[in-house]
């Protein structure tokens, strides 16, 4: 009996900073994916030439992450797919880590548990993000919090069933930002959410631009404002940094 195939989807916007050591860890997972595609919302840099260099599938789309990922799983043929941000690095036996985990039809999406790491981060930064897990659906979404429901962030390298992920809708296309919570919020109807017992790291290239106090109240503020739905407000209170 064949394994399920495993699709990495990298939505991506002037990332050639990120993108060089990420290549160098997608070449070296063991198993390999059996798909990397790169959906590019329309990069100014050398994002495109790098993507292209390491002969991953290029996508193009207007600017914003839902749309990104919907392209990207729309294109993708494997079983399971996990959506990778640019500068964040995975186990080498990533792909393994999915399958197991998801060989429990229980769970209907899930993701690994982020270590941030960068010179101005400290282990503070980790267990807060980790908490927060928990106390975002409290505050937001009570009703799932009582089930159990964790809601997960970008940085999570969230991974899940294709097959499921369209049932569900996909993420909502105009989301630039919080496209993650919002899928937490649509895959509970189908199953647990959880994150596994796995790193991965992740910049903290977000903390070193605006420090560790300002960042955690950008990140709390958009949360309230995804929270009472003000959807149109979450990009520019969230400002890019690369």
């Amino acid at each position: 009996m064949s394994l399920p195939t495993v699709a990495l989807v990298i939505p991506v916007l002037d990332e050639e900073k990120a993108l060089p050591a990420l290549i160098g860890l997608v070449a070296s997972l063991d198993p390999p994916p059996a798909e990397v595609i790169v959906v590019d919302g329309g990069s100014g840099d050398r994002t495109r030439e790098l993507v292209l260099a390491a002969g991953w599938t290029l996508l193009d789309t207007t600017a914003g992450r839902g749309r990104q990922i919907n392209a990207g799983v729309a294109a993708a043929a494997s079983a399971f797919i996990c959506v990778l941000h640019a500068d964040t690095a995975p186990p080498l036996d990533m792909v393994a880590v999915i399958r197991d985990a998801l060989a429990d039809d229980r769970t209907a999406l899930a993701s690994f548990t982020p270590l941030i790491r960068g010179e101005r981060t400290r282990w503070g930064t980790t267990f807060h993000n980790w908490i927060k897990t928990w106390y975002a659906p409290l505050i937001t979404r009570p009703h799932l919090f009582i089930r159990g429901v964790r809601l997960l962030f970008g940085d999570h390298a969230m991974f899940f069933r294709r097959e499921q992920f369209l049932q569900v809708g996909g993420c909502t296309p105009g989301d630039a930002i919080m496209e993650e919570a919002d899928l937490c919020v649509k895959f509970a109807q189908l199953g647990r959410i959880r994150m596994v017992h796995r790193w991965v790291e992740t910049s903290d290239r977000r903390i070193a631009a605006w420090g560790p106090l300002k960042a955690n109240w950008i990140y709390f503020k958009v949360g309230i404002l995804w929270a009472v739905g003000a959807r149109s407000r979450l990009e520019k209170n969230y400002p890019h940094v690369r």
